[in-house]
């Protein structure tokens, strides 16, 4: 049975599985790291309890998820070695310097300050804390910069020739590679989703608890804050999805047909193809619903604006459509349903009914999650788009793997699956756990915190003030 299927498509599953689990913790740790840095220096600046216990709260998830987002990427550069060598010996004069940047920038300066961060709140004063805090924060965008960079030249290879052994190289100023045509836009829209996913996060987390509690201070202000995020940043993200999407048009046409659902062209103007079932043997979505010109509106900015169909491409270029099509259709569904939640959030703070609304408050913990599943569709959407090819256009997928039979890929597969279960099953259940734990707003401060020299209010005094003094509608 294991004979049978294909090591290239094991090797694939495989690489999908570890960077399914790998990116959920990234995209939580450059949102979570922001968080922090903005509530240690909102605590400073104010002297308000309710923030130095709300870091110390996040901090001890921060800590765990970090480990584990760690841990997990080692495990993605081995599979460059054993399972896609091939790809790693052509593409790597150009992917193995910029992997190397974001190991000798970003996690040596987290790596650097991460201690200071969460072992030094008593122990050094509170301006080195604090620029410990925002170089660990701006330690994991570089990161996110480095590795969005290498992704991006794979789907928009740019600045590079092919030596004489097949060998991409570059091929002039390191800038067009580091800065190829689809990074900025992946930049911008993959690091606004990390911040969406932590914002939603914290947003259930408080909810969850209000709803057991009202008067917590710590669960009303981490609420209020998430909130304010998602009625701020997701309309933003939509414009960056759609530019982004633009983007992929020009440089990636049969991924965006794919995403659409588009098999046949549209001289006059191409539908909205809301659901259906992609059926690549036949090229069409059967029993679809679509809006006519729509598609063109959107991605033209004319509905009379001609697209062309997958049909005008060569089969063998086709990526697997139905997968692309609904996980592009879950990623958006989750944005708008972000966007809703941030307007009625900002409907209720008006009305003084915040930290009231109860039905707020559960739409918002069903809601805690969904920036994880968005996260993971849209890295379906560009990944398995970009097939058959590592990189677009210039080397297949069938052609970059390592000589490995299928039994040997298959164990490593079952391997995998067995200890990332275990492993980051138990990591996930203790965040959960400390989630599960209530901010108590008698938290008091470390003994010896330097802040105290800084003339700044202990914790337990601002916090035995009535609840919501200074912020009685969640205004900040």
């Amino acid at each position: 049975m294991i004979e049978q299927l294909d090591a290239v498509l094991l090797a694939r599953v495989q690489f999908a599985f570890t960077v399914s689990f790998h990116f959920i913790f990234p995209a939580f740790s450059i949102g979570l790291a922001s968080y922090l840095m903005v509530l240690e220096g909102l605590w400073l600046k104010t002297g308000r309890g309710v923030y130095a216990n709300l870091y110390r709260y996040w901090l001890k998830i921060f800590a765990v998820g970090f480990g584990m987002g760690v841990v997990s990427g080692v495990v993605l550069s081995y599979q460059f070695g054993t399972n896609w060598s091939v790809f790693s010996t052509k593409a790597g004069p150009i992917i193995g310097p910029l992997m190397g940047y974001e190991v000798m920038t970003a996690f040596f300066l987290e790596a650097g300050f991460l201690g200071v961060m969460l072992f030094g709140i008593s122990k050094v004063g509170k301006g080195l804390h604090f620029f410990s805090t925002c170089m660990v924060a701006f330690g994991t965008f570089i990161s996110a910069f480095w590795i969005l960079s290498v992704n991006s030249w794979m789907q928009t290879p740019a600045g590079f020739e092919i030596n004489v052994d097949g060998q991409f190289v570059p091929g002039g100023s390191w800038w067009d590679i580091i800065f190829n045509p689809s990074f900025p836009y992946r930049l911008v829209h993959t690091v606004t989703a990390a911040y969406l996913t932590t914002a939603f996060a914290v947003g259930g987390v408080g909810a969850w608890h209000l709803l057991k509690d009202s008067t917590n201070v710590g669960a009303r202000k981490m609420f209020s804050m998430a909130m304010w995020m998602a009625v701020i940043v997701t309309p933003f993200q939509i414009i960056a999805g759609d530019l982004h999407g633009l983007n992929t048009l020009e440089h990636q046409p049969v991924k965006v047909l794919a995403m659409e659902g588009d098999y046949d062209p549209s001289p006059e103007g191409a539908p909205l193809i809301l659901f259906g079932l992609p059926d690549d043997e036949a090229a069409e979505v059967r029993y679809k619903v679509a809006i006519p010109k729509l598609g063109s509106l959107i991605l033209k900015h004319d509905p009379n604006a001609p697209l062309p169909g997958l049909t005008d491409f060569p089969r063998d270029e086709w990526p697997p459509v139905a997968i692309v099509f609904w996980s592009f259709r879950i990623m958006v569904a989750i944005g708008f349903a972000m966007l809703a939640i941030g307007v009625w959030s900002l409907v209720a703070r008006r009305r003084r009914k915040l930290y009231t609304s109860t039905k707020l408050q559960r739409a918002a913990v069903i809601m805690g999650p969904a920036g994880f599943v968005a996260v993971i569709a849209g890295w379906i959407t560009t990944e398995v788009g970009r097939q058959p090819f590592t990189v677009y256009g210039l080397l297949r997928t069938a052609e970059s793997s390592s000589p490995l039979d299928a039994p040997a890929v298959a164990v490593s597969l079952l391997a995998f699956i067995v200890v990332y279960t275990a492993v980051f099953g138990a990591g996930i259940y203790y965040l959960l756990r400390l989630m599960a734990q209530p901010p108590h707003r008698g938290e008091s401060e470390p003994p010896n915190v330097p802040f105290h020299a800084a003339g700044i209010t202990p914790a337990s005094s601002i916090e035995a003030a009535p609840i919501g003094e200074g912020d009685p509608h969640g205004k900040l």
